[in-house]
């Protein structure tokens, strides 16, 4: 069995602007991106479907056996056993959501294709499954997902001890260490929920770890941060200060003092010390946030709701957030009061009004601080940042006026 997992046409509009530089199944969710989980869970390497613009640098793999999977499909066995049930040209649906489709050997070179293959022969679907179909589904989904992907990760496996005399540790049994991690004179509290910590991270001192927790392999908790939570941690991040029921993807920063409540961060990001977001209006009325594919706001029918930025964004010291701010792709947010709660990508200002981040300067950008990690920023990267930037234009509504 060949999984490809495809961009839901639909559903990749909901969750802009964090798929504007990703397939949809490199979301995190948990422990692990949705792409990762169906590695794990079907043995085997996927591949992607995607649009045009990301299919270099996300490949497919087309052979005998292709099974498309919808890339916001979050796999557990009995979606799965559903998936290894369908016949040549059989598709299972969920609605009108189409959830995979036994292609076998046919080569499908766009999305729209392989949606109309799949139209004939529809099963629909009985058992139990969720989606991320909203950007708020992911950190509404994150603290059972770390506890799904706790089990599959560390399953026949041994922890690392907590070696360190100064550590406290609650529970035990319900954390996972692997090799290479340092914790320093922290508190680690998994009563609540597992505490997944990857190779090579650190804790430092003073921080406090609640569990539903995972943090990536290279990243760091700074002295005295407060982790409170449902709280997912990509890799080579550095993150400080209070955090809660918040998801960072990876490649990330926000490590000093300040608040990040019920949000989503992309990878390179900076967040500028003492940055704080709120998460809950002084009303307490449901939070409505920016949706691109109604080009308007949307209600989230959540009453917890705080900071979505998409990639290679960043945002100055003392910056404020308000409820259910929505930030594109590298875009720079700066100065005092409470900008607009849509920020567009390549955006640069702030409350005081905005003017158009330059594409030349935010290749020169990224290029420096993907290269503090090793990472090159190729010609596939700029082509990606170039296409969002076109995308985008029609958002930025000062250069209309201009």
């Amino acid at each position: 069995m060949n999984i490809i997992l495809f961009c839901d046409p639909v559903i990749r509009q909901n969750l802009l602007p964090l798929t504007f530089t990703r397939p949809v199944s490199e979301i995190r969710v948990g422990i692990l991106t949705i792409t990762q989980k169906w590695e794990q869970h079907a043995g085997a390497t996927v591949s992607f479907l995607t649009e045009t613009y990301l299919q270099e640098k996300y490949s497919i793999n087309q052979s005998h056996e292709n099974i498309y999977v919808n890339g916001t499909l979050l796999p557990n066995e009995a979606i799965l056993a559903e998936i290894k049930k369908l016949k040549i040209g059989e598709a299972l649906y969920c609605d009108d959501t189409l959830l995979a489709f036994n292609g076998d050997n046919l080569e499908l070179h766009s999305i729209s294709e392989m949606v109309e293959a799949s139209s004939s022969k529809k099963n629909n679907c009985d058992v139990e499954h969720h989606m991320v179909r909203e950007l708020w589904d992911i950190f509404l989904l994150n603290g059972e997902q770390i506890r799904k992907d706790y089990e599959v990760i560390t399953a026949g496996r041994q922890s690392q001890p907590v070696n360190d005399k100064h550590t406290i540790v609650y529970n035990e049994e319900n954390i996972f260490i692997e090799e290479g991690v340092k914790i320093r004179a922290a508190i680690l509290n998994a009563e609540n929920g597992p505490i997944y910590l990857g190779k090579n991270s650190q804790i430092h001192e003073g921080a406090v770890i609640k569990g539903p927790f995972s943090l990536g392999e290279g990243s760091n908790v700074n002295v005295g941060g407060k982790m409170r939570g449902d709280v997912s941690i990509g890799p080579y991040c550095k993150i400080g200060g209070e955090v809660a029921a918040s998801v960072i993807f990876g490649y990330t920063n926000k490590g000093h003092e300040g608040y990040l409540g019920n949000s989503v961060l992309g990878e390179w990001i900076n967040i500028g010390a003492d940055t704080n977001t709120s998460n809950l209006k002084n009303n307490y009325a449901e939070v409505k946030i920016w949706n691109y594919a109604k080009g308007g706001f949307k209600n989230t029918g959540q009453q917890f709701c705080g900071l979505i930025m998409g990639d290679h964004s960043k945002c100055g010291i003392n910056t404020m957030f308000n409820t259910g701010t929505v930030v594109g792709v590298s875009a720079n947010i700066f100065g005092p009061g409470f900008p607009r709660n849509f920020i567009p990508s390549f955006s640069w200002g702030g409350a005081a009004g905005f003017e158009t981040f330059a594409l030349r300067k935010a290749y020169e950008v990224a290029d420096k601080v993907m290269e503090r990690r090793n990472i090159h920023f190729n010609d596939q990267e700029k082509d990606i940042l170039k296409k969002v930037f076109e995308d985008t234009q029609q958002y930025r509504v000062w250069d209309k006026k201009a």
